[in-house]
This record gives structure tokens, C-alpha cells and sequence, in this order.
């Protein structure tokens, strides 16, 4: 594996056909490559727009299956350019059964396999635990030509044990395709506490865990939603190190010097002094008194 990873995060818009969305990615991810990106990651389900503001079943039709007819797609370009793309897609698993899932592919074309989001949002403008089921995978992490690769979702990026438990099993970077944005509502108010609070909550998973941290947003406005995109990578030490902007699309190529990864975890041995003995509460849903 070379020293140095170079990220290709690719912040995008909708498109108006599942069509269009691909034919544009595929250009984008060329692009991307042509500018050094050895790991390239798309945007929460970025194939179409963000559907899960209302629930109507006849969306149900946008799923597909995983592995399937775009992995297929990206697989053969993956090989062509000699990169990774992780790329989020709506999985129609059987009847009636649908996960959100991202499908990693190597960089010789292969299908190394699929996360499907573990935590499932239900808010007022994201309405998923009608479209999705929970992930069943466990917290995966791959080998790829270019490192170890842990992949997460969106809602995910909350849960400081789902960080954890893919840096405990080898990631030395984290990957979060994400679709998060403000209603209009709301913005006034609360907007810059919720976008802090979102890179905060990240830039504390790559510091507790000595990883890097890509989070890979959309960017534009769909309905009463402004995805607020601001894509970054944050370095072990939380710092960021490369930052999209809020309204453009972007790619966003960053290298990540691996050896930081474990330089980090020898100077701040987190996983050394964990007390595992202690932690079996974490099991249960709530510690009443």
C-alpha cells in the first residue's frame, strides 16, 4: 500500500433521473482520478434526490440491488482508472425489505462487498425508517489497493460506538457518505449550531480513534431542504485539513500521509488504555436507576 492515500470526495446535486445522476458521477469520478484520487466516495444516495422527505411507496421503485446494475457500472470504471469508489445506493434487498447500503469497489474492478446503514433517522424532512431497514452487516471495514477503509453512514456519524468498532477493526480511515442540510424553518435559529455540532461530533471520532475522517455531503436545495454540503477531512488530531464549500459543487482531493495513523495511536494510546472490563452497560438501552 503506498504512504500516502489521495481522497477524492465528490459533493454533488441532484439530478433529475437515476440515468443522468450516474452518466454525471461517472464524469466527475474521471475527473477526480485525473487529479490523483486513489479512493474516490460519493454523496449519501447520490443517485437521485434525497426522496425520504414524505412517504409515498411508489419510491420504492428507485431501489436496486446490491450488488446490481450501477455497482456494476462503477466496478468496470473503478478498473479502468486503477481507483476505489465507494459509492451510496437505495439496496432493494427482497419484497418489501430495502436498506440504504454503500457498495465498496477496488481498484481492479472487484466488488469487495456493502455496509447498510445500522442507524435509521426519523425527523421531520427525514423520513427513513419508512424506506429503510436497519443494517444487519455488522461494522465493516475492507483492504483495499489503497488501505484499510472503514465505511459508515450519515445518521451513523452520531454514534461514537459505531466509529469505534470500525477503527477497532482496522480502518485507518473513516468514510461518511452523508445527505444533511437545514429546513428552511429552522436555518435561522439553529443552523449554525446543527452544522457545528455535526463536524464537531466527526472531528471527535477521528481524534478518539486516530483515523483520518472523510464526510462526503450534497450540496444544493431540494424542496424546503438546503443540504448544506461543507464536505471535509479531518486529520487524527481533529484538525481539519480540507473543507468544501456550502453551496458548490465540488471535489474535494486530499492526501492522507498513512503513517499518521499510527504515529497518532503510539503518542495517545487510546485502544491500549481502554478498560473493556467496564464497558458492558453500553449493552443495554438505558441504565435505570
Amino acid at each position: 500500500m503506498p504512504s500516502t492515500v489521495t481522497l477524492g470526495l465528490i459533493q454533488s446535486r441532484a439530478f433529475d433521473s437515476k440515468t443522468e445522476s450516474l452518466n454525471a458521477h461517472k464524469t466527475l469520478i474521471r475527473d477526480a482520478a485525473r487529479r490523483g484520487a486513489q479512493v474516490i466516495c460519493l454523496q449519501e444516495l447520490f443517485l437521485t434526490p434525497y426522496f425520504c422527505k414524505r412517504e409515498e411507496t411508489h419510491l420504492f421503485d428507485l431501489a436496486e440491488p446490491v450488488p446490481g446494475p450501477t455497482t456494476d457500472a462503477l466496478a468496470e470504471l473503478a478498473g479502468e482508472l486503477g481507483v476505489v469508489i465507494i459509492a451510496s445506493l437505495f439496496e432493494k434487498r427482497g419484497p418489501g425489505l430495502y436498506h440504504n447500503t454503500a457498495a465498496i469497489l477496488d481498484a481492479d474492478g472487484s466488488y469487495l462487498g456493502k455496509y447498510r446503514k445500522m442507524h435509521i433517522p426519523e425527523d421531520p424532512g427525514f423520513n427513513e425508517k419508512f424506506y429503510f431497514t436497519p443494517g444487519d452487516l455488522g461494522y465493516r471495514v475492507w483492504n483495499t489497493r489503497f488501505g484499510r477503509l472503514g465505511v459508515l453512514i450519515c445518521w451513523d456519524q452520531w454514534y461514537p460506538e459505531a466509529a469505534r468498532l470500525a477503527a477497532l477493526a482496522g480502518a485507518e480511515i473513516l468514510f461518511y457518505p452523508t445527505a444533511i442540510g437545514w429546513l428552511k424553518s429552522e436555518k435561522a435559529e439553529l443552523g449554525d449550531a446543527q452544522h457545528t455540532a455535526w463536524e464537531t461530533i466527526q472531528r471527535g471520532h477521528a481524534v478518539a480513534n486516530g483515523c483520518f475522517l472523510a464526510a462526503v455531503n450534497r450540496t444544493g436545495t431540494e424542496e424546503e431542504t438546503e443540504f448544506w454540503g461543507q464536505t471535509f477531512v479531518a486529520n487524527p488530531y481533529g484538525q481539519i485539513v480540507a473543507k468544501a464549500s456550502a453551496d458548490q459543487e465540488e471535489i474535494l482531493i486530499v492526501p492522507c500521509p498513512r503513517d499518521q495513523v499510527e504515529d497518532f495511536r503510539r503518542i495517545w494510546p487510546f485502544f491500549r488504555d481502554r478498560r473493556i472490563d467496564t464497558y458492558a452497560p453500553l449493552t443495554q438501552r438505558y441504565l435505570d436507576e
